[in-house]
């Protein structure tokens, strides 16, 4: 991936950021399934990001959360050669915190191609922090670069999560919560996958695991992580599925190998 497509991500990232700010006052919200949300805001800010990514790169696919355009193409799923590049949009991370006039929500942009995420670009306009990154040329906010923490403890880290809508005090989820939480620093789950990727980038939170949450919130994380120094993994310690996204991703090796353990077996 280029730079011009790093600055078409930007510019679409920022279009679709324009949407939501407009419409954070006076949203309109219905449930999509019992606890979670959409807004016409989601809506509004995916429309202009698919506008400035489709007419930048016509031939590419595109996958967004909203609007039914929820699956690649088959080629790109199968890792055919001849598979064009596919975008991932997330127009609107953190709803839930969105409808209720929280922080922590986001656009988010990644770019897919030749079997991989390749480039990342997260937007918080509440903050007007753009993270972005590429493959193979590091992570940066604001332009400025950034890097994972040195944290290799458990004891001394602060980690984040994501649950599913509506999990109930038996799920799985709650287990592993508790597990982390008992031998953590503290835990915060903020609402937004995407920013909580760029928050262990840049040092802020030490470690994040999701089990519950969809290729298009995690997309352009990943990359940003990654190109920060972070350890990105499936949450039991195996392989990260782009399209499958259940994982951990920490700011150090040790770190990691201490949060799957509890992780896994859960």
């Amino acid at each position: 991936m280029d730079n011009a497509h790093l600055r078409l991500a930007v510019e679409a990232a920022r279009a679709g950021a324009v949407e939501l700010m407009a419409r954070r006052d006076d949203r309109v919200v219905r449930e999509k399934a019992p606890k979670d949300l959409v807004t016409d805001a989601d809506l509004a800010s995916q429309k202009a990001i698919r506008e400035i990514l489709t007419q930048g790169h016509p031939d590419y696919a595109f996958v967004g959360e909203e609007e039914g355009e929820n699956d690649p193409p088959a080629s790109v799923l199968a890792g055919d050669s001849d598979a064009p590049p596919c975008w991932v949009v997330d127009p609107l991370d953190g709803t839930v915190n969105y409808v209720h006039q929280l922080q922590s929500f986001a656009v988010s942009i990644g770019l897919y191609s030749a079997g991989k995420m390749r480039l990342g670009v997260i937007y918080d306009p509440t903050r007007d922090e753009m993270f972005t990154a590429v493959d193979g040329q590091g992570a940066f906010c604001n332009e400025k670069p950034i890097s994972s923490s040195d944290c290799t403890q458990l004891d001394e880290s602060l980690i984040a999560c994501s649950f599913r809508a509506g999990v109930t005090g038996d799920s799985p989820e709650v287990t592993r919560f508790v597990k982390v939480l008992e031998r953590c620093r503290s835990l915060r789950r903020l609402g937004s996958c995407a920013l909580n990727m760029c928050y262990v980038a840049a040092g802020r939170l030490d470690g994040y695991w999701a089990t519950n949450v969809a290729a298009w919130d995690s997309a352009a994380g990943t990359v940003i992580a990654r190109e920060a120094g972070a350890v990105l993994e499936g949450y039991g310690g195996e392989a990260f599925d782009d399209w499958n996204p259940k994982f951990c991703v920490s700011a150090t090796p040790e770190l990691q190998s201490r949060l799957t353990e509890q992780l896994s077996g859960t």
